[in-house]
């Protein structure tokens, strides 16, 4: 059986606690997309980790790990943080990487870069790890993947091609140093030589795990509207971010996915630029990023604070819709316990008219919020266990927004650590 867990909305959803505890329960993760751009913040009795490219399985000795052929694959970065974790007295994890997953090339993060400067305040707010020029090669057929390192002669003779190109970029459009094919050759020998004892044919491996019974969970990256066919585009990432596509990124079935667990945040946040119809600003945002997540919403690569705002219901149930879901997984409600009265936006008025439905971008930029206001609880709910035990506002807040979504919450988060979760039966089906 295979289970995807992806996000709603902008990503930064808190994910990465809700995978580390359906990983527990399963025998392998993948990860299908994306890159080192975001990162999955996990609280465990090893620590706090801040992971990127390491599935979140990566804590328990039954599971297998795997870097699934659609991700974005920086090699050093990968290497480095299977250390870190390792350092921090996490057993070595059992990692496979799929031989057809393309590598991020050096120069990719230098063109990332160099591109988010030259449009200077145009950029589209970019973590500058190479994720839109990696992808660009990747569908121009001008990428590398993995089972390449493994046939120097060819290799060398395609980097004498590609830089050619690269470099006329280089001195005309961006008037910066040159790329020498020596010096990429030795990198990727390198390269190589760290990963050759991961690589494997995952496809297969995990057509011989399903056909035994094993439990997969797929991870995604980022959330729906991050989306590149459906998100707010331009200001996307550049993989898509629905658990559709992790039939495509980790080489299985389509009909194998029987569980889409999406995750949405109690409140909104997002990284980057881009149109955000709920955000609130000055003293209000800074209490509430001061106060969310875990030491608060600062982006687990960049460091930077998170654009903030009050749950959005239109890009909330959108964003579900896509995904798929089965079941949602609403988390830091804990986060909201100091505020009187909530805000909920529940539909967007777009020239006059409001709407329930989530735009087109040049729409989307247009919309204002169409607030409604929730009586809050005005306590701590961490270490409650159970649902009927949360105050009446919580449960009704809980309520209110799963009605005007239309999607099942069976899971709720309220605390940072594994344990706490409270799960509850919907009324929905």
């Amino acid at each position: 059986m295979v289970k995807a867990i992806v996000g709603a909305n902008w990503g930064d959803e808190g994910k990465g606690k809700i995978t580390d505890m359906l990983a527990q329960q399963s025998d392998i993760v993948v990860r299908f997309q994306g890159g080192a751009n975001a990162g999955h913040t996990i609280v465990n009795h090893y620590g706090k980790f801040a992971l990127h490219t390491l599935p979140s399985g990566v804590f328990y000795d039954h599971t297998t790990s795997i870097i699934g052929n659609g991700v974005a694959l920086d090699i050093p970065k990968l290497m480095e943080e299977y250390q870190t974790v390792v350092s921090k007295g996490v057993p070595a994890p059992k990692l496979l990487v799929s031989d057809r997953a393309q590598i991020v090339m050096p120069y990719h993060v230098l063109f990332d870069a160099y591109e988010e400067e030259r449009l200077a305040g145009k950029s589209f707010g970019s973590t500058k790890s190479g994720i839109a020029p990696f992808y660009s090669d990747k569908y121009a057929k001008i990428g590398f993947q993995v089972q390449e390192l493994f046939d120097e002669e060819a290799l060398r003779e395609k980097l004498e091609r590609i830089v050619a190109t690269k470099n006329v970029l280089l001195e005309n459009l961006y008037h910066k140093p040159l790329l020498s094919v020596d010096e990429l050759f030795d990198t990727l020998m390198k390269y190589k030589e760290m990963i050759k004892p991961y690589v494997c044919d995952t496809s297969l491996y995990l057509w011989n795990a399903l056909k035994e019974g094993k439990t997969v969970l797929l991870e995604g990256q980022l959330g729906s509207l991050k989306d590149p066919d459906h998100g707010i585009y331009p200001m996307v990432t550049s993989s898509s971010t629905l658990a559709a596509y992790g039939a495509i990124g980790a080489g299985v079935p389509p009909y194998e996915i029987k569980q889409i667990v999406t995750v949405v945040k109690a409140y909104s946040s997002a990284v980057g630029a881009g149109a955000f119809v709920s955000e609130i600003f000055g003293v209000e945002a800074d209490e509430l990023r001061r106060r969310g997540g875990d030491g608060g919403e600062y982006g687990a690569t960049t460091g930077r604070p998170r654009r903030m705002g009050w749950f959005d219901c239109v890009a909330s149930r959108y964003g579900c819709r896509l995904q798929g879901t089965t079941d949602v997984a609403f988390t830091v409600l804990d986060v909201l316990g100091y505020l009187d009265k909530i805000p909920v936006c529940v539909g967007y008025e777009i020239d006059g008219k409001v709407t329930q439905d989530f735009p087109t971008t040049g729409l989307l930029e247009k919309a204002k919020p169409v607030l409604e206001v929730l009586d809050g609880w005005k306590c701590d709910i961490r270490g409650i266990k159970n649902y009927d035990e949360l105050p009446e506002n919580c449960r009704k807040y809980i309520e209110f927004i799963e009605e005007k979504i239309g999607f099942p919450i069976t899971m709720v988060s309220n605390g940072p650590k594994r344990e706490d979760i409270i799960y509850r039966e919907s009324k929905l089906k």
